[in-house]
């Protein structure tokens, strides 16, 4: 059975890991993991959509891709490790969907679950990130970039990715 790395990096919140059979990874270990060539994805997980980001292989610039819709689990899940392939990713940084007092809500719970199903599909490093704000943020830049609303809808989910991507590439660059 595949391991699947994950670790919750900002919020630092416990989960029994050993429980769901998984390790423990920090964001900074990525680049210990990164091959030459490979990049990182970015995930905006939503009830309805998934929003995708990719990494330049330097690990330096998120760029949203685009968005799956969302379906079964197992469509949804084939649908990413397609593109997981095709596009040499060598690990994930799920959007971790925390209340904005830093509190856990059915939306992390449902994105947990989400990790730990894929998990069982692939081994595939899986990092958390704190989304706060980043549709927020998405939208913000795409009204400055005077996207109509239609536009707008179409491409919030993989402009937040990029958005949740780009912090951790950031961080990953001030690790050095």
């Amino acid at each position: 059975m595949p391991i699947t790395i994950v670790c919750d990096y900002q919020s630092k919140s416990s989960i029994n890991k050993s429980q769901l059979g998984i390790s423990n990874l920090d964001i900074e270990e990525l680049k210990l993991l990164h091959q030459r060539g490979q990049r990182l994805a970015g995930l905006d997980l939503g009830s309805k959509t998934i929003g995708i980001a990719l990494s330049d292989s330097l690990l330096n610039i998120a760029s949203p891709s685009h968005t799956i819709k969302r379906s079964k689990f197992a469509k949804d899940a084939a649908e990413l490790l397609a593109f997981c392939k095709a596009q040499d990713v060598f690990a994930i940084v799920l959007g971790l969907p925390l209340n904005m007092d830093g509190s856990e809500g059915p939306r992390v719970q449902s994105t947990r679950a989400f990790a730990r199903n894929f998990g069982k599909t692939c081994d595939l490093p899986i990092v958390f990130w704190d989304e706060r704000l980043s549709t927020v943020a998405a939208e913000r830049a795409m009204i400055a970039a005077d996207l109509s609303r239609k536009k707008r809808a179409e491409k919030i989910d993989a402009a937040a990715a990029g958005f949740i991507l780009q912090g951790a590439l950031d961080r990953l660059g001030a690790v050095g």
